[in-house]
């Protein structure tokens, strides 16, 4: 009997074999196929529309189509200083068909502070593709006191926490840079946190309920030209191309870089061949002459990488994140 239990599972597994209905071949057969007609492919943004995430998501969105020859659909979850969106990415089918914009530092903090209580790490993300980099400003009311940066810093260390300053979360990129300022110049203010991202936050600074707007150089651009904002200085190496007038931090005497990096990510454990057909139309998309152009106007330079790289970029941003994060648990 046990012969014959065994000739029928060899047999068995022969005729799966031969057939491709087994496991792997099912995953060989889907990946091959992919994306399938019909079947439309979700970017889940993890912030709210209107923003610098969304916006460039949407641009790229087309591209995609062309490329992928299917339906791509942008999705909103914002909440959670991102958290909460990349909790639906990573808890997603790692079969191509959900993808998701990541930044940094939101994607890289969130799970390394326990008591944010992330259900996902580095490694449950796959990463795709960088698109940007995005400067960090402080920017002040129209009609502020405050003339220059150093104006505007002397006093906050004169007053600690005295104004309010915008952040898109907790442990954000404007948290992290308000860490740093304070850490570099003494200088300290008041985070407000608006974690369903930019645009909550820029309404919030027009509604004159924060003093001062940390954001990005792409969240400023339009405002400074509807002179809705003043810009006092951009955390980077040079100065932004969209904002040439404003001074960066080190010209102001303060050596401090900073900004938010995104890109594009799967789930972990994305079948080769689909991976591999993300990244060759992400890569189409994100340097597209019409979408640089367009993210160029808004203020925001691309600076892509493949999904290698950007896995080693985000590997080295986690240990850098590392160091600093206890200096943004105390300012909280």
């Amino acid at each position: 009997m046990k012969t014959r239990i065994r000739l029928a599972a060899v047999a068995a597994a022969g005729l799966l074999a031969l057939t491709g209905c087994g496991a792997n071949a099912g995953a060989t057969n889907t990946a091959s196929d992919f994306p399938r007609k019909g079947k439309s492919i979700e970017i889940v943004v993890a912030f709210g529309s209107g923003g610098a995430v969304d916006t460039a998501a949407r641009l790229i969105q087309p591209v995609l189509e062309k490329e992928l020859g299917t339906n791509v659909e942008v999705i909103n979850k914002p909440g959670a200083g991102g958290q909460i969106g990349y909790t639906q990415l990573t808890s997603a089918k790692p079969d191509g068909y959900t993808i998701g914009a990541t930044g940094s530092p939101s994607v890289v903090v969130s799970p390394l502070d326990p008591s944010r209580g992330a259900k996902y790490t580095r490694d449950s993300f796959q990463p795709l593709g960088r698109q940007v980099i995005d400067p960090t400003v402080i920017a002040v009311q129209p009609d502020s006191p405050y003339q220059t940066l150093k104006d505007l810093l002397d006093a906050a260390k004169a007053s600690p926490k005295s104004m309010t300053a915008s952040t898109t979360g907790l442990q954000t990129g404007e948290h992290f840079a308000m860490a740093q300022i304070q850490e570099t110049t003494g200088s300290e203010f008041a985070p407000v946190h608006f974690s369903e991202g930019a645009s909550q936050a820029t309404t919030a600074f027009l509604g004159k309920h924060v003093d001062i707007l940390v954001a990005n150089v792409s969240d400023v651009t339009d405002l400074t030209k509807q002179g809705k904002a003043r810009v006092l200085g951009v955390m980077s190496e040079e100065r932004a191309p969209s904002l040439q007038d404003v001074p960066t931090f080190k010209e102001s005497g303060y050596d401090l870089v900073a900004g938010t990096v995104r890109g594009y990510s799967a789930p972990a454990g994305l079948p080769d061949e689909v991976a591999e057909k993300l990244e060759a139309a992400l890569q189409k998309a994100i340097e597209d002459p019409a979408v640089v152009q367009k993210m160029n106007d808004l203020g925001l330079q691309t600076s892509y990488l493949n999904g290698d790289d950007y896995q080693q970029f985000w590997a080295a941003q986690e240990e850098d994140f590392k160091k600093v994060l206890p200096l943004v648990q105390k300012t909280d």
